[in-house]
């Protein structure tokens, strides 16, 4: 499904980030945003250590023009900030 996938571990602010399946996760997370060959990166956040991961809500969106990786540091910035994070727009 991938291209390029970057990965990076963050522990949630308070309110943690909100996953399409789970609904709200919190405290240490792994995330990888992953860029599709369709030019949509999809962002899935795991709880670190584990193996079963859980797309963020908003995810897939298309890669942003300054590319995958500045969209990654915006998802870890809205998920370290909590609120019940999903994808930034």
């Amino acid at each position: 499904m991938n291209e390029a996938a970057l990965r990076s571990e963050v522990t949630a602010g308070r309110g943690g980030a909100m996953t399409d399946e789970v609904g709200v996760v919190t405290g240490d997370l792994t995330v990888i945003t992953a860029r599709a060959a369709d030019g949509l990166a999809h962002i899935t956040v795991a709880y670190t250590g584990a193996e079963e991961s859980y797309t963020l809500t908003g995810s897939p969106v298309p890669v942003p023009p300054d590319g995958v990786e500045a969209l990654h540091t915006r998802v870890l910035d809205a998920i370290r900030a909590g609120g019940a994070a999903e994808v930034p727009r």
